[in-house]
């Protein structure tokens, strides 16, 4: 990072106490749920998120350069589409003796706020250091809890602000351009004021004590383009007694007087800015809230919401909506939002959903006009992929089950133009041979796989049904057909056409001959490199086959084994015993953190107990585990009646939670890449939410149901306050001893709440908390319906 330096310090001496003195974050915070870091991971980053600005360091509290998007500029303190700083560094020293607060002993991330600890062993004193960033606010309070455990002492306090006022990620494009910084000393407000040259982009920052300040000042200037001033204050300190620093950080991409009211805001409101944020917290936990026995997937639930909010970023003259991943995705996406909406819709964080959606279309329609989806997006509006081909078909079927929570038919109507653009686009742009598979990139990053992928196939057979549904949903019966005879024969030629006997899988591709040659001896280098000595015979053996019966056809291919074969089984389209074979095959590439990405990537942890992923220098997603194939799995399975299965993917998944960054689970498993990543509510969300405790919300008809697929390991579990549009449900399940019971709660009796049980093939008796609670028999299934608000049912099974 580039710093030009600017020498100054302010000496402010403690004249008297105020009268009104602010809370400790300390004491504020008591009640929240924590976890500590693993000493191992100090030197690792953390987040402390706001959805207008974040900070990202190391958590020894350190700023070390980070990130590879902006290559060392991913860290410090963003204010999107700017950064402001660089971070900063505070210093603790006396005539004898210094503590640099950059090397903390120990690290405790709470869902609002960050805390590092320090021992000042030579001077008796324990210090907290607090980072705090309030909702809608574009700045941060960095608090310092001094506790003296000795005599009356004084030290001298000094905060260095590293600024480095700077453009995001593709600024160029949009003409913003780095100038210098330039810093000046408001003495009146006791603040530093730093202005980038070119722009009117401006950084504030200064302390809030709770004495009078009488302030001296000098600078010293070099040339660069960002900069560091510092403030010094001398503390008395009591004996036994605990003292309270607070630095205020702001800024603005857009002047001077909003940089400065937001200072003065956040210096004014910490209090009163914490426990409004910490309210919404308990709210958001609140919602879907989970009780199981594994108590390690219970916390991580509940942290995944914590995750999902911090993702969310609004930059006002654009849009708001959640973005990839943390440090270096902070911007918004396509498919990543496809994938993870779905969970928020689950977890009932509807606001971000809408917002996102509205960003997704807005900017598509802006930028390609013809229903395709932007694939990633600066925060400065800048588009730097106009949307890879798989990206289409999902927003169809986003739509759809968003509307399926919230039973907005206007919602529904909004978006459908773009879904019907969207459809005609794969169709007759993409689709060259005619044959139903659009041609081009899917979630598969590897260079010439842009042929007919699987997962694109699967994803827009399920498009084409969801739309049919929307169709149906707003009266256009004729299309409605269309979409259907559409879909129906994208099915049943993904069960044929992409199927592999010999490989007992779907196949990653249909290609040519040619294109199959050219991958393979990449991918031979590719295994050559990883010494992956059964993926290297494989493929050669491929290879022979292919030249020795050679076809002038396009015809599919397993090369790979990605782990997007699998997305027919996700999307619920494979015949039954094609997925009872391609599940057990999938089987074979994984790690005790779930499913390799590139299935010849696998190691020899793959069936194990144990297991890593080593990253390397270079930023590479080679060799990689990561939550979304594994995500990925657990819907599939569950899909084909394996709940046991599904969730041995999410404990794999859960093994990652907290393992490098506290009350986080990473994007590559268990410690590489994003360090918060949108997408794991996916595979928490929709598993246990929808698929285990079988809640699928029908809001348009104003009927819920309920159909329990619950593993064998959860005998006791519950879900409260799952929130479908203007209801909530609450679903008790219980096991034992041949007994089955079920309470359902919701809150608006205007609803239905239909009820499937299985019942098996000896005796099945049932009571029910009302008489007018009769069952009706459909297949195997008991189906009781009621509109009560409050309804338990149990079964006994001989």
């Amino acid at each position: 990072m580039k710093q030009f330096s600017i020498s100054l310090i302010v000496l402010a001496l403690f004249i008297s106490c105020s009268e009104t003195k602010s809370i400790p974050i300390s004491d504020l915070a008591s009640d929240s749920p924590n976890i500590t870091g693993k000493q191992e991971y100090l030197p690792s980053p953390y987040v402390t998120a706001g959805n207008r600005v974040y900070i990202v360091g190391h958590q020894d509290g350190s700023f070390p350069d980070l990130g590879w998007h902006i290559k060392g500029e991913m860290g410090g303190i963003w204010n999107h589409p700017i950064k402001l700083m660089d971070g900063f560094n505070i210093t603790l020293f006396d005539s004898s003796d210094t503590l640099r607060l950059d090397k903390a002993d120990r690290f405790t991330n709470y869902p609002i706020a960050s805390q590092f600890k320090y021992n000042w062993s030579s001077k008796n004193i324990e210090v907290e250091r607090w980072q705090f960033i309030p909702d809608d606010k574009q700045g941060t309070v960095i608090q310092l809890v001094l506790k003296n455990l000795g005599g009356e002492q004084r030290i001298k306090l000094k905060f260095d602000g590293i600024s480095d006022l700077r453009p995001t990620w593709l600024g160029e494009r949009t003409y913003m351009f780095d100038g210098k910084d330039e810093a000046s000393l408001d003495e009146e407000n006791q603040l530093w004021k730093v202005k980038d040259s070119l722009n009117e982009w401006y950084t504030v920052f200064g302390s809030e004590l709770e004495f009078e300040q009488k302030s001296k000042f000098s600078s010293e200037k070099t040339v660069d383009n960002t900069s560091i001033n510092s403030i010094e204050d001398v503390l008395f300190l009591e004996a036994g007694g605990t003292h309270v620093v607070n630095y205020i950080v702001s800024g603005s991409y857009k002047s001077e007087e909003e940089a400065v009211s937001t200072f003065q805001s956040l210096k004014r409101d910490i209090n009163s800015d914490f426990i409004s944020k910490s309210d919404r917290y308990k709210g958001l936990a609140s919602q879907s809230k989970l009780t199981v026995p594994d108590k390690n997937i219970e916390q991580a639930f509940e942290w995944l919401k914590y995750n999902c909010d911090w993702l969310v970023r609004k930059v006002p003259e654009i849009g708001t909506g959640i973005t990839a991943g943390i440090p270096d995705y902070p911007w918004w996406f396509g498919v990543d939002s496809e994938y993870a909406l779905k969970g928020y819709m689950a977890i009932g964080q509807t606001d971000a959903t809408y917002n996102t959606i509205r960003l997704l279309d807005s900017l598509s329609e802006a930028t390609n006009g013809n229903g395709r989806i932007v694939h990633e997006v600066s925060t400065n509006g800048a588009v730097f992929n106009e949307g890879n081909i798989n990206e289409t078909p999902q927003f169809a079927s986003l739509i759809w089950e968003v509307y399926q929570w919230n039973g907005d038919k206007e919602f529904l109507k909004s978006y459908f133009p773009t879904i019907k653009k969207g459809l005609n686009w794969l169709m007759t742009e993409k689709d060259a041979d005619n044959n139903l598979f659009p041609d081009g990139y899917g979630m598969m990053e590897i260079h010439g796989m842009d042929s007919e992928m699987i997962d694109v196939a699967a994803y827009t057979q399920r498009a084409f049904n969801d739309a049919l549904k929307i169709a149906n949903e707003l009266g256009d019966t004729d299309l409605a057909k269309k979409y259907e005879a559409t879909a129906d024969e994208i099915k049943a030629k993904i069960n044929t056409e992409f199927w592999s006997e010999e490989f007992n899988s779907y196949a990653d591709f249909i290609g040519t001959d040619e294109q199959a040659l050219h991958l393979i001896e990449d991918a031979i280098k590719r295994a050559e490199s990883l010494n992956k000595p059964w993926a290297v015979e494989e493929l050669k053996a491929t290879k022979a086959s292919i030249i020795a019966n050679p076809s002038d056809q396009p015809r599919p291919f397993v090369l790979h084994h990605n782990w997007v074969i699998n997305t027919p089984m996700e999307m619920n389209i494979a015949d039954k015993d094609k997925a009872k074979r391609g599940l057990k095959t999938a089987e074979k590439f994984v790690n005790p953190f779930g499913v390799f990405v590139t299935g010849i990537d696998r190691d020899s942890s793959a069936g194990s107990d144990d297991g890593s992923f080593q990253g390397t220098k270079v930023f590479s997603y080679t060799g990689a585990v990561m939550t979304l194939p594994t995500s990925v799995q657990a819907v599939a399975e569950n899909n084909y009646g394996n709940p046991d299965k599904a969730l041995n993917y999410i404990q794999r998944m859960t093994r990652t939670f907290s393992f490098a960054f506290p009350g986080s689970i990473y994007e590559v498993s268990p410690d590489y890449g994003m360090i918060t990543q949108a997408w794991n509510i996916y595979g928490f969300a929709v598993p246990i939410v929808q698929q285990f405790f079988g809640i699928n919300p029908q809001a348009q008809n104003k009927k819920i149901t309920i159909s329990p697929n619950m593993p064998s390991q959860w005998d006791n579990a519950s879900i409260e306050n799952v929130i479908v549009a203007n209801n909530a449900i609450s679903v008790y399940y219980t096991k034992s001893d041949g007994k089955l019971t079920l309470r359902v709660e919701q809150d608006n009796p205007e609803w239905e709440v239909e009820i499937l049980l299985p019942k098996t093939q000896g005796e099945t008796t049932y009571q029910a908390t009302s008489d007018s609670i009769k069952p009706i028999t459909v297949e195997n299934s008991y189906v009781f319906t009621t509109n009560e608000t409050q309804i338990e049912i149990s079964l006994n099974y001989d």
